[in-house]
């Protein structure tokens, strides 16, 4: 189950998220949707990196079933450009980010790997019919 703070004035589709984080996980996972001065703050705070950011994500131990998987906070005015941008949905653009953040919470990690999250994102999308995602716009 997706736990939403959204903390913007933009309808989410909760269905359609649930629908990928049931195909990738059973833990319960927290979605915060911000603005990009939000996760400014967060981005700066937590990672030491003073500029907004598409999404972010917190993992938790996932060494027990019944624990949360983490958090995952994504910004609304970065989903929109993208969107705009990119010629496709605000929802598509929000679940690519979704599924980002969430291949980071199980562990997943396209700065240090051989490829293999831009390989499993790449497979979720086919799977989702999503167009492609900034990871895979970028390899």
């Amino acid at each position: 189950m997706i736990d939403l703070e959204n903390r913007t004035q933009d309808k989410i589709d909760m269905s359609y998220l649930e629908h990928i984080a049931k195909d990738l996980s059973l833990q319960d996972i927290e979605l915060i949707i911000t603005n990009n001065d939000e996760i400014k703050t967060l981005n700066k705070k937590y990672r030491n990196i003073d500029k907004s950011t598409d999404v972010l994500s917190f993992p938790l131990s996932n060494e027990f079933e019944h624990m949360p998987l983490g958090t995952i906070i994504i910004s609304s005015d970065f989903v929109k450009e993208k969107a705009k941008k990119f010629k496709h949905s605000f929802q598509d653009e929000l679940a690519l980010l979704f599924i980002h953040g969430l291949l980071h919470l199980l562990k997943y990690n396209h700065e240090i790997d051989n490829g293999e999250h831009r390989k499993k994102e790449e497979e979720i999308i086919k799977k989702f019919n999503l167009p492609n995602s900034l990871i895979v716009r970028n390899s």
